[in-house]
């Protein structure tokens, strides 16, 4: 059996490796138009930085690598351009020598990955101005860097790619501003949640500028100006385009091969495209979510391997079925660690859900052994109370508590079961009720109506709305005087018992504290002494702040 895959990098090798344990007499050839197999391509910006030196470290194996190991033939600098689905044939063409060649097959493994958008803009051609998305590319950046030592760089969108790059320009040395069009940094993410990672930026000297763009790049020969659609205009030495990525396709679809809706190839379970014998992975090829059942792209390293593995297994006459994802992720900008697993907020709202959501902030540790704050937001349904996702902020201990919560919602877990899970626990590695036990408490309660939460973007709607709200700030006078919600009365808890006959039981009433603790505490008494509807603000005054940032002294400006 002869058994021929399109690309070189994680899902394309892992299917070979794989093909391979399966079928020993099988000929298994890759072919791939870039000059690095199996590199680390989430590598890549930390080698432009100062934490990786040398290239080698990011592409450990060759083509002599694979030939020696698993008996694969690797032939880079080989370009495939068409696929002949009908004879089972492709056309080949040697990149050095321009020589074309046809190659038969029985097996067939797309995993062309992903390209870099490519924004049409005015000047993009220019010798400054680069994407990353492979070593070569990172060979350039870096060779630019160390070259002409630029003073400032701006970096066009924040993702993964554009954040990590701005941190690793910044270990340069260099002045960075992101640009970014959507409402906020890191679009991914809930705003609620964005905004940690947007004040963090800022911290660290990074200019962030939203809802704008790009509109064109001047300078020659080389840029040296930015120029918004706000009329804004950057300096720049080094420019980055990191708008995004999109499945490389073009080859697949030219011989026939189906598009799902995300624009990516359609596989089923199997990793099997519409054509006989031909199957898609990795980057190239969609995936679906294991909670709405449907179809999503999410271009990332372990998924394209575990895609790689079932596209080998499956052409070698395996079982192995993909049982679809969360389209998890964690990324890590100076010091702090931003993950999301499943849908947020905003996506669980889109899919139909009545979606419930708490905010946690809670150290990773006891303080007393270092501990440092972090924040989750939970996502839960309403009507089944499943958990639907989470989004994960902090300096430590966040890769810990995302995977767990990703465990939890893979096999269906509930907001209560969170609370039960067996965690380990000493003082050097969680405190006795760890943060994701928080979060299924708190979900568990907002769950209960009548115990219910209230978010910090809730709230001011309905006080921007002029609707009536009770809100009472439970935490001690100097507190209080620091900052406060709009309209709030200063009531701590150790004194609200005393208190009630000031309050009315019938109207809406929003307690909340710092975090949430004692607001709940509040909550629960104000319950008890029957007031009909109590909401406790998600994640406290901590949470209201970061999002609307009242001055010192002042109500919410806003």
């Amino acid at each position: 059996m002869k058994i021929v895959i399109i690309g070189g990098v994680a899902a394309g090798t892992s299917a070979a490796a794989k093909a391979r344990r399966n079928n020993e007499a099988a000929q298994i050839t890759i072919f791939d138009a870039d000059q690095d197999v199996s590199y680390s391509g989430c590598g890549l910006p930390y080698y432009i930085g100062t934490d990786i030196e040398q290239r080698e470290q990011l592409v450990p194996r060759n083509a002599q690598f694979f030939k020696q190991k698993y008996n694969v033939d690797v032939f880079t600098g080989h370009r495939v351009l068409a696929i002949e689905p009908r004879t089972k044939t492709l056309t080949v063409e040697k990149l050095a020598t321009g020589q074309r060649f046809s190659e038969s097959y029985d097996k067939l493994i797309i995993a062309t990955g992903a390209q870099a958008v490519r924004l049409p803009l005015e000047g993009s051609d220019k010798a400054n101005v680069f994407h990353l998305r492979n070593v070569v590319s990172a060979d350039r950046i870096r060779r630019q860097v160390l070259a002409t030592k630029p003073q400032t760089a701006v970096v066009v969108g924040s993702g993964f790619i554009g954040l990590e790059m701005a941190e690793n320009l910044m270990a340069r040395g260099i002045r960075v501003s992101i640009v970014e069009l959507a409402e906020h940094v890191m679009p991914a993410l809930d705003a609620d949640m964005a905004v940690y990672v947007a004040d963090y930026l800022k911290q660290q000297g990074v200019e962030v500028i939203v809802r704008d763009a790009v509109a064109r790049l001047e300078g020659a020969p080389l840029v040296n100006k930015v120029v918004l659609k706000s009329g804004r205009e950057l300096a720049a030495d080094l420019v980055l385009l990191a708008a995004g990525v999109r499945p490389d396709v073009e080859l697949a679809r030219r011989a026939g091969v189906e598009l799902g809706p995300t624009g990516a190839i359609q596989v089923n379970e199997r990793m099997q495209t519409n054509m006989e014998d031909v199957y898609a992975c990795g980057d190239c090829a969609e995936s679906y979510s294991l909670l709405t059942g449907k179809p999503f792209y999410r271009p990332l390293g372990s998924t394209a391997n575990k895609m790689g593995r079932i596209a080998g297994d499956q052409a070698t006459g395996g079982d192995l079925t993909f049982r679809g994802g969360l389209g998890t992720g964690i990324f890590k900008v100076f010091d702090l660690a931003v993950g999301q697993t499943g849908l947020t907020e905003k996506e669980a709202r889109r899919e139909g859900y009545a979606a419930v959501v708490c905010h946690i902030i809670k150290p990773d540790r006891p303080e007393y052994y270092h501990g440092q704050e972090l924040v989750i937001k939970a996502v839960a349904d309403r009507a089944s109370g499943r958990v639907l996702g989470a989004q994960v902020i902090g300096k430590a201990g966040v890769d810990k508590r995302l995977d767990v919560l990703v465990t939890a919602i893979t096999f269906g877990a509930k907001a209560e079961d969170l609370f039960h899970l067996d965690l380990a626990y000493a003082p050097p590695f969680a405190t006795t009720k760890d943060p994701v036990m928080y979060a299924g408490m708190v979900l568990t309660n907002a769950l209960e109506r009548q115990r219910g939460l209230i978010t910090a973007a809730e709230l001011k709607a309905k006080q921007d709305q002029g609707e009536a709200v009770q809100v009472i700030d439970a935490r001690v006078a100097k507190q209080y005087q620091a900052g406060h919600v709009r309209g709030a009365h200063n009531l701590p808890q150790e004194h609200i018992r005393e208190e009630l006959t000031a309050l009315d039981p019938a109207a809406l009433t929003v307690t909340y504290c710092n975090k949430g603790v004692t607001g709940n505490a509040t909550q629960n008494i104000l319950i008890n002494h029957g007031f009909r509807q109590v909401l406790n603000l998600s994640g406290g005054y901590k949470q209201y702040a970061k999002e609307f940032k009242p001055k010192d002294g002042e109500d919410d400006p806003a």
